[in-house]
């Protein structure tokens, strides 16, 4: 489907250069002087290479709609993910780098995910928002720490470093941001 350039929005999927782009970033501009602009930050959904384009406000692009589907995350093997359809119980296998290693890291035994396709071919996946996740070390806290600077390294089950509050030690369940990697509350 045709769409103008001022109606793309982040997360909108678009087909360029020969290409699918999924906006990341996108910045209307209209200047006093000339005409109306939009600034796009693009990333290629097969390759994660990324983009900064320009698109006139009356120029068209074709938006590109994805297939998603539910899928549980059975294990990881070697560079290789492999995931279940929830319906069919067929198994889709996925090489790591085209998951990416940031998403990756957040996958658990049994986990739901969507598969997003295209033409019947796999060109990503959808994290839930947030996971949880088992503080497994915690540094401890310093005595007299400011308020601004208090949260302490420590690091996840998975193997991932971060910055949780000081009262928390290890053993504690966490929630954490899929997106930013970032603590967001304790876990029920």
């Amino acid at each position: 489907m045709k769409i103008n350039a001022n109606l793309i929005k982040p997360g909108v999927v678009i087909e360029h250069d020969g290409g699918l782009w999924a906006a990341v970033k996108v910045n209307h501009v209209k200047p006093g002087k000339g005409g109306a602009f939009a600034q796009l930050e693009l990333k290629n959904l097969v390759d994660g290479r990324k983009l900064n384009e320009r698109f006139r406000a009356e120029d068209t692009v074709e938006q590109i709609f994805l297939e998603r589907r539910d899928y549980t995350f059975l294990y990881r093997q070697d560079d290789t993910l492999v995931f279940m359809d929830a319906e069919t119980y067929e198994q889709i296998e996925l090489d790591i780098d085209f998951v990416s290693e940031d998403q990756a890291q957040f996958l658990q035994d049994g986990m739901k995910v969507q598969v997003q396709s295209h033409e019947e071919k796999a060109i990503g996946i959808q994290l839930p928002d947030h996971v949880v996740l088992t503080v497994v070390e915690a540094d401890a806290t310093l005595k007299n720490q400011t308020a601004q600077s208090s949260y302490k390294p420590a690091k996840a089950d998975n193997g991932m470093r971060i910055l949780i509050p000081p009262y928390m030690e290890a053993g504690e369940r966490i929630l954490v941001s899929t997106e930013t990697g970032e603590y967001v509350r304790r876990a029920d």
